[in-house]
């Protein structure tokens, strides 16, 4: 897999948007203290519904937008909806009330193309083997943005509150531009298909994507995955809060420390392992550590032991961008904004219903009467993940069956 002008373009493109996102997760209990939010477990649960709010535009959106690129090009999608991204974050800086906040994230949410159509950009520009390691390096480019993300929400929001938005606004003013003079069209004339009424629907498309050969077992994979890894974005400065009374900064270099091990691993780790032992057993890896991680964070009373279980967890990782090869190889060029759409949607299907989910399993075993056990929802996730281990096993290559 080379590393073009333009895949390390997507790959800046994709730090930068993780940074605007991971910037905010620091000052998350602060920002909710600001719009009236009151205890932790309270603040977390209006946070849970301004990130369902975010989830649902995405659902709505993402195959539309998936299937906007693959009629008229990735290009003017990734600009626009970075353009979209940096007024999104204005909104958010200058929102004085809870209800201009989620009208913010459902901004952010209807321009969430910006991974779909940069994982679609990716699909055209590299080889069906290499996938599995270029969507690797997409969770490295998060990894990256995600080191940088919540330190600077740390540290500036020493200086307002609001200070992150307007970081994040620039930072993505700045990608637009760069998309503007930099980053070239990678789908060709011949490989676009027409936009109809049917990609307005994003139930139909899900269902297109689910009878295609060989879908519906990584589909629903990525679905319970990204339902239970929510609980990180969802709970984590909350949880940190109420179990060692972390501040913002604390919660910040916690999540970049996380951040630094994800592209570290998907980096470095995954096209090694991938290479070595192919794709199925890298996902399997993958999958047990991440039930590993869960259940220790779950169980964490020190912070030495949360030191441990986060590199564990940034193994689990790795098994979204290979679930995601699975699909992008069992589909034709003209299909991958489509299928990779759908998997945007199922995430944000997932993110929608997780946060509302996972904050009430956290508001119920802290705020009320009887067992106080505020890593509850991290042992929910790591059962989710045990449910579908047997669906990855049957993703094994028939030819290792011999």
């Amino acid at each position: 897999m080379k590393l073009t002008g333009p895949f390390l373009f997507i790959l800046t493109t994709l730090m930068i948007d993780a940074i605007g996102v991971g910037i905010v997760f620091p000052i998350m209990p602060d920002l909710m203290d600001r719009v009236g939010a009151g205890s932790a477990a309270e603040g977390a649960l209006w946070a849970g519904v301004m990130m369902s709010a975010y989830a649902a535009a995405m659902f709505v959106f993402g195959p539309i937008v998936g299937s906007l690129s693959d009629a008229y090009g990735r290009r003017p999608i990734l600009i626009a909806a970075m353009a979209t991204l940096a007024v999104d974050y204005i909104i958010m800086a200058m929102a004085q009330t809870y209800w201009v906040l989620l009208m913010g994230r459902i901004i952010a949410g209807m321009a969430g193309a910006t991974y779909i159509t940069a994982t679609a950009y990716i699909s055209d520009i590299t080889k069906p083997e290499e996938r599995g390691a270029a969507f690797g390096m997409i969770g490295a480019a998060f990894g990256v943005g995600f080191v940088f993300g919540p330190a600077l929400g740390g540290i500036s929001s020493g200086w307002h509150v609001t200070a992150p938005f307007w970081i994040a606004a620039a930072l993505s003013t700045l990608n637009m531009v760069f998309g503007v003079f930099i980053l070239p069209e990678s789908l060709t004339e011949k490989g676009r298909r027409p936009f109809g009424k049917r990609d307005l629907n994003p139930f139909a498309s899900i269902i297109r994507a689910f009878v295609i050969p060989g879908l519906t077992i990584p589909l629903i994979c990525i679905f319970v995955f990204e339902f239970a890894n929510m609980v990180y974005p969802t709970l984590w400065a909350f949880w940190g809060l109420e179990v060692f009374a972390w501040d913002s900064f604390t919660i910040g270099l916690t999540l970049s420390a996380y951040g630094i091990l994800i592209a570290a691993v998907q980096a470095g780790l995954l096209p090694q392992m991938t290479k070595r032992l192919g794709d199925y057993r890298t996902l399997i890896f993958a999958s047990i550590a991440a039930v590993i991680a869960l259940v220790g964070f779950g169980f964490s009373t020190a912070a030495w032991a949360v030191a441990i279980f986060i590199p564990i967890a940034s193994l689990s990782d790795m098994a979204p961008p290979l679930l995601t090869a699975f699909v992008a190889n069992r589909v034709a060029d003209d299909q991958q904004g489509l299928v990779q759409g759908v998997i945007a949607s199922l995430a944000s299907v997932a993110a929608v219903l997780a946060p509302l989910v996972l904050t009430g399993v956290f508001d119920r075993f802290v705020n009320n009467k009887g067992l106080f056990f505020p890593g509850a929802p991290f042992i929910v996730a790591a059962v989710l993940i045990i449910v579908i281990l047997p669906l990855m096993l049957r993703l094994k290559p028939q030819s290792t069956l011999r």
